[in-house]
């Protein structure tokens, strides 16, 4: 943890507000204090992924608890937003850092062209010497576009990066073996596998009713992280220190897993399917146990109104979803292709449908 280089921090809305909403201008300070303290004089890099919008939003627009309907949390973190980042600007600014606005939807990260995109524009704020404090575009993302949590976009964020160390900063100092505020709770200090939270009762949001998340969230990114070869520490924003330095603090996640190829994990953990293609035996084990591209002649129906580019299921003839992809065609063109060859759609149809409905490089199974 010490030596790491590259570190992705989220925070979220209970360690940043009142509970009455608006921003607690000391907390926030106390936050950049130590995240510029760990940055130094630019021998290690922050991204911080930050909630707090719709949070900041609430006040001034004279709501009293975060509005459920879409389109009232879409007015407070149109609000909120220029509030927030106006805070770190002035607060970063104490210590002489600048700071760039990243807002993600998962369209911008699972699209491949959107995702080199934002890819490239962390990578050159850092190396511009800037610090990316990234969140979800709550003023334009739909439901069917949205992360839903910061949590687990920080660590898709992390994997993004190729970051050295994901801290996950919250209200409470730790996952715990059962509810931390009655007696006989320990906390775990160290999760190096699923095996180790077999039994573990996981709560959800918390008392303060301003964010999205909770503690089932929060492991759930750290789990996504780990697997994905990013460490990950998870503790209280008044603990952001230690956590930094690399002392004993919260709960650290040992690696599980190895980095893939940055879109597919996106794919995996932040697409929202728009449709789904039923595929034939023969088909599921070409794609499950062969990874290959799927092709026309592997699909029995289809399902969905998607146009090329959107993420689809792919599921066998159960209904059971084995595999997630970037489909190649419209929904409308897909039934006169089921069951054909390639080679006579391209021969009765052009030579642009001589191809794959979903390449093997833009698809990800499924584990159940």
């Amino acid at each position: 943890m010490a030596d790491a280089r590259r570190i992705v921090v989220k925070v979220g809305s209970s360690s940043l507000t009142t509970a009455a909403g608006g921003l607690d201008a000391d907390r926030v300070d106390a936050l950049v204090d130590v995240l510029a303290k760990t940055r130094g004089g630019g021998e290690r890099e922050i991204v911080l992924v930050s909630s707090g919008a719709i949070a900041a939003g609430l006040a001034p627009l004279g709501l009293r608890r975060r509005p459920r309907d879409l389109a009232r949390q879409q007015a407070a973190a149109s609000v909120g937003q220029g509030l927030l980042m106006a805070r770190y600007t002035a607060s970063f600014a104490r210590y002489g850092v600048r700071v760039g606005q990243v807002l993600l939807t998962t369209d911008d990260t699972s699209r491949r062209a959107h995702h080199r995109n934002a890819s490239r524009t962390l990578d050159k704020l850092l190396a511009m010497g800037a610090l990316p404090v990234v969140n979800e575009n709550d003023t334009v993302a739909t439901d069917e576009i949205r992360f839903g949590d910061n949590d687990r976009l920080a660590a898709l964020v992390a994997h993004l990066v190729h970051a050295d160390l994901l801290v996950l900063l919250s209200d409470i100092d730790g996952l715990y073996d059962g509810d931390p505020g009655r007696p006989g709770t320990a906390r775990i200090a160290e999760v190096r596998g699923p095996a180790d939270l077999d039994g573990i009762e996981i709560g959800s949001a918390g008392k303060a009713g301003v964010g999205t998340g909770g503690m089932v969230t929060k492991v759930e990114a750290a789990r996504i992280a780990a697997a994905a070869g990013v460490p990950v520490v998870l503790t209280s924003a008044v603990h952001a220190a230690e956590a930094m330095t690399g002392r004993d603090t919260g709960t650290y996640f040992h690696t599980t897993g190895r980095r893939s190829a940055d879109r597919l994990l996106w794919l995996q953990h932040a697409s929202t399917p728009r449709g789904s293609l039923t595929l034939d035996d023969g088909a599921v084990r070409a794609v499950v146990e062969r990874r290959t591209s799927l092709l026309p002649a592997g699909i029995a129906s289809v399902e969905g109104d998607f146009t090329a580019g959107d993420p689809v299921e792919l599921r066998d003839t159960r209904g059971h979803a084995v595999a997630r992809g970037l489909v190649n065609f419209d929904a409308k063109e897909i039934p006169q292709l089921i069951g054909r060859s390639t080679r006579e759609l391209a021969r009765e149809l052009g030579p642009a449908y001589e191809r794959e409905v979903v390449h093997r490089d833009d698809l990800v199974l499924l584990h159940p």
